[in-house]
């Protein structure tokens, strides 16, 4: 259906694909598999002409193929559902769905079909806030998503790619996506899938590739190859331990305390306290309100009622600016990493540095050369891939900028963390070294509250746990006490 041979792309001395073949059979779900960096999404860039090849050729059911621009690749049939979101939040629904394939009569516009065709598409996911005419930049993150993906499907295209699909979307939504790819499948549709839960491919997967530093280094059948050779052609080495070694010792005083918190409507009553030393996992269902206690906790966000101490000085919950909490020693890190969690124009230094500027100025002027070397050493420990401290942030894949928004929380030197979705769209390789990252935050006495819809990493890494439904926090318990099914009977309200 669609075959890819010897593609090759070079950024300036970044080699980001060095002769990557895929080859994409009529009717079959191919799993694109790989580490952060890899190239995966260079290569799905290059398949949809919004980049172009420094070599090597592509053919569509045959036939040579070169699209000029996205819009030209829809019109060929293939369509790309993107891992970041490039929609216009100030345009509608509808007109994200449909936009470069309005339908118009009479050569305007023709906004009664434009609804309907929307509607068609969005009734395949029964979200209630999502109706045609609806502002795109009114809906949680986990609507724009399934935008982003109805956009790709309305077009009708025989191959469709898919970027990450899944990673803002809860698993009622994961579950219409797959039952949706099945029957595009159904159809003779061909399909390319990203995605680093390898439980999530071989539910929809037939076939894979794995990238490796820019080149395909694995392919075949998903079904004759386990999990250990997919993890370690990905990074060139068997990941037995994914979850670092720490010791587990009897936590310290307790550094942060919150009674009673309620923020309506969103979060109605949390408690829970963090000793230095531990990592307090809080799971629950996507819009449980997990996301909105941690920005009243950080001042994003007013609370209505409640009492937060810090090291047993209480923080004023309904008027304290973020950067007060930060001063309180608080860092905090977004699971909107794009449009929050960092300022993807500036560079990584100062995405690195931005929470604790003093520490590299001098009589109130930054000095570069100690910006950077302070930059370089946190990259460093997160292994951050760039070519240095003054590379744009904006320029680096998906995993990498998530290690330099956790890198800023190292250098910030807070001593509580709260972390929302930590991993989100993270490949192994770089869940490993997030992993140790904040098992060392851990053994060096600091206090982390870990937000997480990935249930492994919860019990791989916390000591204590509690769940969040329906805004209200149950009450925590030590992480042996607690089963994936307990976890999802408190999350759902059982």
């Amino acid at each position: 259906m669609l075959t890819l041979s010897g593609i090759k792309k070079r950024f300036g001395p970044t080699v980001a694909l060095d002769g990557v073949a895929l080859e994409l059979r009529p009717g079959r779900v191919h799993a694109l598999i790989g580490e952060n960096g890899a190239g995966k999404t260079t290569l799905m860039n290059i398949a949809v002409g919004a980049l172009v090849p420094d070599a090597g050729t592509m053919s569509l059911q045959g036939d040579r193929y070169a699209p000029a621009s996205p819009l030209d690749a829809r019109r060929a049939g293939v369509a790309l559902i993107h891992q970041e979101l490039s929609l216009c939040s100030h345009l509608t629904v509808a007109e994200n769905i449909l936009m470069g394939q309005e339908p118009t009569r009479r050569g305007l516009l023709d906004w009664d079909q434009c609804r309907r065709r929307a509607a068609d598409v969005l009734e395949q996911f029964h979200h209630a806030e999502l109706r045609p005419d609806r502002r795109v930049g009114d809906l949680p993150i986990a609507a724009r998503q399934v935008v982003e993906i109805c956009r790709a499907i309305v077009s009708n295209a025989s191959v469709v790619l898919m970027d990450e699909p899944t990673s803002s979307l809860p698993r009622a939504d994961v579950d219409r996506l797959f039952a949706m790819v099945r029957r595009l499948r159904s159809h003779g549709v061909s399909s390319v899938y990203i995605s680093h839960f390898l439980e999530e491919l071989r539910e929809v997967a037939e076939d894979f590739t794995v990238l490796r530093d820019g080149r395909s280094v694995l392919s075949g059948e998903l079904a004759s190859t386990t999990d250990a050779e997919l993890i370690a052609a990905m990074v060139g080495r068997s990941v037995e331990d994914v979850f670092p070694r720490r010791d587990r010792a009897a936590p310290g005083d307790v550094l942060l305390e919150v009674e009673h918190v309620a923020a309506p409507p969103a979060v109605s009553d949390a408690s829970f306290a963090v000793r230095r030393g531990e990592v307090l996992g809080i799971a629950g269902l996507v819009g449980a309100g997990r996301t909105e206690m941690l920005r009243v906790l950080v001042g994003l966000d007013r609370a209505a009622a409640g009492r937060v101490r810090v090291r047993g000085a209480e923080i004023r919950t309904g008027a304290a600016r973020p950067w007060e909490v930060l001063a309180r020693g608080i860092g905090f890190l977004s699971e909107d990493r794009t449009h929050e969690g960092l300022t993807l124009r500036l560079s990584v230094a100062d995405n690195i540095t931005c929470t604790r500027y003093g520490s590299c100025a001098r009589y109130g002027w930054i000095a570069r050369s100690e910006q950077a070397r302070q930059a370089e050493q946190q990259m460093r420990a997160l292994g951050v891939r760039a070519r240095g401290p003054a590379q744009p942030v904006r320029t680096l894949s998906g995993g990498n900028q998530q290690k330099v928004a956790l890198a800023r929380l190292r250098h910030q030197s807070a001593d509580i963390w709260l972390l929302d979705e930590p991993t989100k769209g993270i490949d192994i390789g770089s869940k490993v070294q997030i992993y140790e990252a904040i098992g060392e935050a851990a053994s060096e006495g600091k206090g982390i509250v870990m937000v997480s819809s990935y249930l492994p990493e919860l019990f791989g890494m916390c000591d204590r746990l509690a769940v969040m439904s329906r805004g209200r926090l149950s009450p925590v318990r030590p992480i042996a006490e607690w089963t994936p099914e307990r976890v999802l009977e408190a999350a759902i309200g059982s």
